[in-house]
């Protein structure tokens, strides 16, 4: 995890993300293979920002994936529910012949890696060298870090040692778009500047709707949230 201490998102009461610390901005995409299982993360050129800019999370904003003030006048109520509990107070524990799965459901952001070969649960409990591998993976693209593959003798998590950034997800195969895809262990401050656990991999919530603010639920797939910009960002990639 490679923030430094000036890399931070702070969220604002009823409003947007405070992104400070010169954060990279980029639009990411889930690209799915011809079953429609999501497989890899597709990433376009970077946008352009200041060292400090707002990004919406009510799902108002018309210059998304950036604040336009919406929240101020469309009732958005962005209290935090999220436990402040670390990953794994959080998680369960699951056993296989090599390797350890760890699963913090409640952090689920419905990006569907986890499915492909059977579903990374059942992966776990093979010790061959194919499914073992397949399970690190998919552990490792899962965006909200719920999903974490750990060695079984060693105890060593696998994990890919990601820059900074945050990425503007866009998920294709359900129509929608997606959370804020935060990697490489920057600070998520709440409103009431209690910090809370760094992660290498987390979603933040940006269509409003979760009940697990300020982190991802999976909601946006319910609601077929639209932030304008899949056209565009569809040109970076």
């Amino acid at each position: 995890m490679a923030a430094s201490d000036e890399m931070r998102i702070t969220v604002t009461e009823n409003g947007p993300y405070r992104v400070t610390g010169s954060v990279p901005l980029v639009p990411r995409t889930i690209e799915t293979d011809d079953e429609d299982f999501s497989v890899e993360w597709g990433e376009g050129a970077a946008y352009a920002t200041d060292a400090t800019y707002d990004l919406c999370r009510c799902g108002g904003s018309a210059k998304a994936p950036f604040c336009d003030g919406a929240c101020e006048n469309n009732g958005f109520d962005g209290t935090e529910t999220a436990s402040r509990e670390p990953y794994l107070e959080q998680a369960d524990e699951e056993e296989g012949p090599v390797l350890i799965l760890t699963d913090a459901e409640e952090l689920c952001s419905f990006a569907r890696f986890c499915d492909r070969g059977g579903q990374i649960w059942n992966l776990v409990q093979e010790k061959d060298v194919d499914p073992t591998a397949l399970a690190i993976r998919e552990g490792q693209l899962c965006p909200s870090g719920r999903l974490v593959t750990w060695d079984l003798q060693t105890r060593v998590r696998h994990e890919e040692d990601y820059e900074p950034s945050i990425g503007v997800v866009q998920d294709p195969s359900q129509r929608c778009s997606g959370p804020l895809a935060v990697r490489g262990g920057i600070q998520v401050t709440a409103a009431d500047g209690s910090e809370y656990e760094r992660r290498n991999r987390q979603t933040l919530c940006r269509c409003g709707q979760s009940d697990n603010k300020p982190f991802c639920n999976g909601a946006h797939a319910a609601v077929s949230f639209q932030d304008g910009q899949q056209e565009s960002t569809a040109g970076h990639a």
